[in-house]
């Protein structure tokens, strides 16, 4: 059985859903009513499901972990993710590779397909359906003009959003770098280098 639960964190709604160990999904927006939708369109279907009034030990330690990472703080994650219910591809993408970018530092679309293998098109399409944002990061993925690109997917926050995630996570960086994950080494670059659209 899969529990669902939901509150606001700073001026966001967040909900998650977790079985007594893992993580199935976590979703952050700007209604209580979205934020539920959305995390319950990231759960396989037919699963069975249960939305929860009061929330349990492990939902709190996820939502404290998703009102630190809005609040640009850094993040251990030490969390187990359920990766049944996403595609091999989005498992390589999400999970082994851009859940390896840290605090002050962005990653881009082209850089996580070299790594990963596909297109930077295909790396857009699994970001734009994270089913765990905002702890595995999307919003540190960027076009390779250093541009924005988009953000919120099913969110519905928008890159007004995205920017000023990045900014409270902004170092003050000055030097590309470079993570380690399964497939390689993945080019990362700080947060400055995003380009004011």
């Amino acid at each position: 059985m899969i529990h669902v639960y939901h509150q606001k964190t700073g001026n966001m709604w967040s909900a998650v859903a977790i079985d007594d160990e893992k993580i199935w999904a976590t979703t952050f927006t700007n209604s209580e009513k979205e934020a539920l939708k959305q995390v319950l369109e990231s759960l396989p279907y037919k699963k069975p499901f249960q939305v929860e009034e009061k929330p349990n030990p492990l939902s709190g330690k996820i939502f404290d972990a998703i009102e630190s990472v809005l609040s640009g703080k850094d993040v251990s994650l030490s969390f187990q993710f359920e990766r049944s219910h996403l595609s091999k591809y989005a498992q390589k993408i999400l999970l082994d590779c851009l859940a390896q970018v840290p605090v002050g530092y962005v990653t881009t679309y082209k850089a996580l397909s070299k790594t990963a293998g596909g297109g930077p098109r295909a790396v857009g399409q699994i970001m734009a359906s994270n089913p765990f944002a905002p702890l595995i990061p999307c919003h540190r993925v960027i076009k390779s003009d250093f541009s924005s690109g988009g953000f919120g997917g099913g969110f519905g926050v928008g890159v007004k959003v995205k920017r000023s995630l990045l900014q409270r996570e902004d170092r003050g960086f000055k030097k590309p770098s470079q993570a380690k994950t399964p497939y390689g080494l993945l080019d990362l670059f700080p947060v400055g280098v995003l380009r004011k659209d």
